[in-house]
């Protein structure tokens, strides 16, 4: 510690126990003051002063140079202090969003690994799985899970078998999915749980075991979200969440993952599994891809090349999904086209039942979101021909 300005110290404590109250920034320079003689009391102060001046300013440079100080003030405060793990995290998890934003990749991964080694791997394991590396993010996945967080959770549990069907684990994966999907077959037996959620969840665990190459088990699973589906057509869902368009879209996107260029640290893709907890340079790219995707399509349609076109109209779909689809406005408006479109690309295609059921799935899984069962089910009992006789 250098030589303390006693004047100073006086300033700043007269202005923090003044009638007004400072602004953000004066609390900010009286904080650093203090900080100096008082760490104990006054470096917790000055981080929450620190991030709060950041989150307004419109300078990125700026609001950086804010967060840096904030995550090296985090770090002062004393071991074992009771907050400081709460603030070194909020500190480094503003510092990852900040540096991602940045393009300063590796810095963002750094800040996101001392998270995990302060409590909080959440965010390294989506770094991680943006990156491909799978079975390191399932790792993180399954250590969360076994410490505390909600174990069937449906947001952790379809990331944690999204990873470890990305590392090429899938007994694994289907095991982790299959402990999720006994909980909402309880759930939904006792009307905790929404059929919708239940049905998408079933439909994606057949999807799961297909590509596994266990048709006998994909089979027995598509029967029974078919019978959901019945009971969703007939009954309609005794349970009707306001908010599950982010389930939809989750599956139905990590659906697509196969189709999609494979994940690198050169080449980030989406953390497919997750509800958008991705970093802002993958989502840009990915998203970004669209325009191509869309130009593609046009040349596919004037080739009269209809399964590599049925192929990419999937792929946009699923980034049109991601972009707007948890947004109910219009929601049905918005997004029947494109399905409507599919399903007739397909229908053109009498020698390829596996694409029709596929799409014919899509549309189902999307009319379920839609609430809209009876037309749900039938697009789903065609489906489901067409996979028993292919």
């Amino acid at each position: 510690m250098g030589k303390i300005d006693h004047d100073a110290v006086l300033r700043a404590r007269v202005l923090l126990l003044g009638s007004g109250r400072p602004s953000l920034l004066e609390q900010v320079h009286a904080y650093r003051t203090l900080a100096e003689v008082s760490p104990k009391a006054y470096l917790p102060k000055l981080v929450d002063a620190l991030l709060s001046t950041s989150y307004r300013s419109r300078d990125v440079e700026v609001e950086l140079a804010l967060i840096t100080e904030a995550v090296e003030a985090a770090r002062r405060i004393e071991a074992g202090a009771p907050t400081r793990a709460e603030r070194l995290c909020r500190a480094l998890d503003a510092y990852q969003r900040s540096l991602f934003a940045l393009g300063r990749r590796a810095e963002g991964r750094a800040a996101c690994e001392e998270m995990a080694g302060a409590g909080r791997s959440g965010r390294l394991a989506n770094i991680l799985a943006e990156e491909g590396r799978f079975r390191e993010a399932a790792e993180l996945n399954e250590k969360a899970a076994r410490n505390g967080i909600p174990e069937h959770s449906f947001w952790n549990m379809v990331e944690w078998a999204a990873n470890l069907e990305g590392a090429g684990l899938h007994d694994e994966a289907a095991a982790v999915f299959r402990e999720l999907l006994d909980e909402s077959r309880r759930g939904a037996a006792d009307q905790r749980t929404s059929l919708a959620i239940f049905t998408w969840e079933l439909v994606h665990y057949s999807r799961m075991r297909e590509a596994a190459g266990h048709g006998a088990d994909a089979t027995a699973i598509r029967r029974e979200a078919l019978t959901v589906l019945e009971e969703l057509a007939t009954t309609g869902d005794p349970r009707n969440p306001s908010c599950v368009l982010s389930w939809w879209v989750t599956l139905f996107a990590l659906s697509g993952r196969a189709d999609e260029p494979a994940a690198s640290a050169e080449s980030p893709m989406p953390p497919f599994g997750t509800n958008l907890r991705w970093t802002n340079d993958t989502r840009d790219a990915f998203l970004g891809t669209l325009p191509e995707l869309e130009a593609r399509a046009a040349g596919l349609r004037d080739a009269g090349r209809l399964p590599e076109l049925v192929d990419v109209q999937r792929r946009i779909i699923i980034r049109a999904a991601l972009r707007k689809g948890d947004d109910p406005r219009q929601f049905a408006e918005r997004f029947t086209p494109y399905f409507d479109e599919g399903v007739a690309l397909a229908r053109r295609l009498p020698d390829d039942p596996a694409r029709l059921a596929r799409a014919l799935t899509d549309r189902s899984m999307f009319l379920v979101a839609a609430r809209t069962f009876e037309p749900a089910y039938a697009d789903f009992a065609e489906a489901v021909v067409l996979l028993d006789i292919a």
